[in-house]
C-alpha cells in the first residue's frame, strides 16, 4: 500500500547502448519509470568511450538531476540506478552506481536485490587481494552489497571483465539483478533464481535493460525479451553477445504481481494491471460480503478493487482522495502533523461513502498500523459499515531478496488470527486472498514463484544468524 508502512521497494536498474543517442537524459527518464522502486538515491554513471562519469545523489530523480546536469554528461553507454536500502544505510556514500578503477580502466555498477552470502564473499576478497583488502575494510567507502562486488570484480589484475564476470558470478547467492559497464561495453546480469525482473529492450540504434517494462516504453525501446536466470549479457560495438553462468531456477517474486511492479509493466508475458483484476475477482469469490459499494486504497489497491467490483457485482467508486505530491519528504512532520498520519496522503469523499456499506480493497497489511487509522477514518466520515479485503495473504515472514518488510516481531500476521486482526482494525469483516488463489491470478506454476514472505520456504539460502533469528523450523 502506497503509506508509511507498507514494504520498500527495493531497486530500479537501467542500462543503455546506444552511441547515436544522449544516452544520460534516456538514463534519466528510464530511471523516472521506475522511481517507484526507490526513492532515497538516484544515480547515473555515463561512458563516452574514453573515462566513466558518475553523478549520484540522495532524493528522487527529479530532486538529483536538472537539464544542466544531463547535458554535463555526454557518453555513449550509460547505467542508472534509483534506490532504497535493503543493505547498507541511507547516506550518501551508498547511493550508486559504485565505482571502482580497475587494471583495465573504470567499472561501474549498479545492483537491485540482495545477497545473502556477503560474508562468504568478503572472505573470497581477502585471498584475492590479501595486502589490500584490510586497508580496504577501514577505508570502505559504503556499506551496501554492491561495493563487494565492484571491490571482486577490480580484484583480478588485468583479466578481461568478461572472463572475470563468469568467475564473479556464479559465487554470488541472493538475488540480483545488475547493470555494469566499462568505457565501452555495457552488461547484465540476473540471477539464476530470477526473483527480481530484468527485461531487455531494443532501440533503432542500440539496446537497453531495466527492471520493467514500462521504463523501456517511457524511452521508446521495443520489448525483446526478459534476461534469463543465469544469463549474462555484453553489448557493445560487435552486437550483443550472451552467457550462461548458471543453469535457470526460476523463482520470481510474488509480491512484484501485488503490490512491487507498475501495472503497466509487463512480466512473465502477463500483464501486471490484468493480473491485479484477477486477483480482485478471486478475492470476491474467496470473500463476498453483502455491501453497496467497492472502494480501492489508491493507488495500489486499484486494480484488485476493480476485479472485486467485476466478481460481486458490487458497484466500484471512488471514496478516497489520493494526494499526488505526498512522496517521500526530508521535511520531518511536527507530532501535530504526524498523529494526522494517514490524512497526508488519503482523504476520504464524506458524499461518497456516507451511510454505505463498504468493502475496502487493499494490497497488503504489514503492521496493520495505516489500516486501523484508515477504518476510523471511514467511519469518522459517515461509513456504516468498513469491510477490509486484502489482495495478498498475511505477511508472515520477511524478505531477504531485496523487500524490506519489517522482521517477523514486528508484523501482525505472525501469532494472530485473521478474526483477532480483523477487531485489531475495528473493522466489520477482514478477509485475505489465499495463497491459491493469489498464485492462480498470477497464471505461474508455484514452483516457478518465490512465496516465501507468505510461506516461509525460502528457495535460496539464508544466512544461519538470521536462520536461527526466525526460528525457520517453524515454517517447515
Amino acid at each position: 500500500m502506497d503509506n508509511f508502512e507498507g514494504p520498500k521497494e527495493e531497486c530500479g536498474v537501467f542500462g543503455v547502448w546506444a552511441p547515436e543517442e544522449d544516452v544520460a537524459q534516456l538514463t534519466f527518464f528510464g530511471l523516472f519509470a521506475l522511481q517507484h522502486r526507490g526513492q532515497e538515491s538516484a544515480g547515473i554513471a555515463v561512458s563516452n568511450l574514453q573515462r566513466i562519469m558518475v553523478y549520484k545523489d540522495m532524493g528522487l530523480v527529479s530532486q538529483v538531476f536538472d537539464e544542466a546536469t544531463l547535458k554535463s554528461l555526454p557518453g555513449r553507454l550509460a547505467i542508472g540506478h534509483t534506490r532504497y536500502s535493503t543493505t547498507g544505510a541511507s547516506v550518501w556514500n551508498n547511493a550508486q552506481p559504485t565505482f571502482r578503477a580497475t587494471a583495465l580502466g573504470g567499472l561501474a555498477l549498479a545492483h537491485n536485490g540482495n545477497l545473502t552470502n556477503t560474508h562468504e564473499l568478503e572472505a573470497w576478497l581477502s585471498e584475492l587481494a590479501p595486502s589490500e583488502h584490510v586497508p580496504e575494510k577501514k577505508t570502505m567507502d559504503s556499506t551496501n552489497d554492491t561495493s563487494l562486488v565492484t571491490a571482486i570484480m577490480a580484484s583480478f589484475g588485468d583479466e578481461p571483465l568478461e572472463s572475470v564476470a563468469m568467475k564473479v558470478l556464479p559465487r554470488l547467492k541472493g538475488a540480483f539483478c545488475l547493470t555494469f559497464m566499462t568505457e565501452r561495453t555495457l552488461y547484465a546480469a540476473r540471477d539464476p533464481q530470477g526473483i527480481r525482473p530484468l527485461v531487455l529492450g531494443r532501440l533503432a540504434n542500440g539496446w537497453v535493460v531495466a527492471s520493467e517494462t514500462a521504463a523501456l516504453d517511457i524511452v521508446g525501446a521495443s520489448f525483446v525479451r526478459e534476461v534469463e536466470p543465469g544469463e549474462f549479457i555484453a553489448i557493445d560495438e560487435r552486437g550483443l553477445r550472451s552467457q550462461r553462468f548458471a543453469e535457470a531456477n526460476p523463482k520470481g517474486c510474488i509480491f512484484e504481481y501485488v503490490y512491487l511492479a507498475r501495472p503497466d509493466t509487463t512480466i512473465a508475458g502477463h500483464g501486471v494491471h490484468a493480473v491485479r483484476v484477477s486477483i480482485g475477482r478471486k478475492l470476491a469469490e474467496e470473500h463476498p460480503v453483502d455491501a453497496d459499494l467497492v472502494i480501492p486504497v489508491p493507488e495500489s489497491g486499484t486494480p484488485s478493487a476493480i476485479g472485486y467490483a467485476q466478481g460481486s457485482g458490487i458497484p466500484y467508486g471512488q471514496g478516497l482522495v489520493k494526494n499526488a505530491y505526498v512522496g517521500r519528504t526530508f521535511i520531518q512532520p511536527s507530532q501535530t502533523i504526524r498523529q494526522l498520519g494517514i490524512r497526508l496522503k488519503l482523504n476520504p469523499l464524506r458524499e461518497v461513502i456516507e451511510g454505505k456499506r463498504l468493502v475496502v480493497v487493499d494490497d497488503s497489511i504489514v503492521r496493520g498500523n495505516t489500516q486501523r487509522a484508515l477504518v476510523r477514518m471511514l467511519r469518522e466520515a459517515g461509513a456504516k459499515e468498513v469491510h477490509v479485503r486484502i489482495s495478498s495473504p498475511p505477511v508472515q515472514w520477511p524478505c531477504f531478496y531485496g523487500i524490506d518488510f519489517a522482521t517477523r516481531a514486528e508484523l501482525i500476521a505472525p501469532g494472530l488470527t485473521v478474526d483477532e486482526i480483523c477487531r485489531s482494525l475495528g473493522a466489520d469483516s477482514l478477509g485475505y486472498i489465499s495463497l491459491d488463489g493469489l498464485t492462480e491470478a498470477t497464471q505461474v506454476p508455484a514452483d516457478q514463484l518465490c512465496r516465501a514472505c507468505f510461506d516461509g520456504r525460502y528457495p535460496i539460502a539464508i544466512p544461519p544468524a538470521q536462520a536461527e533469528l526466525l526460528n525457520l523450523e517453524e515454517s517447515k
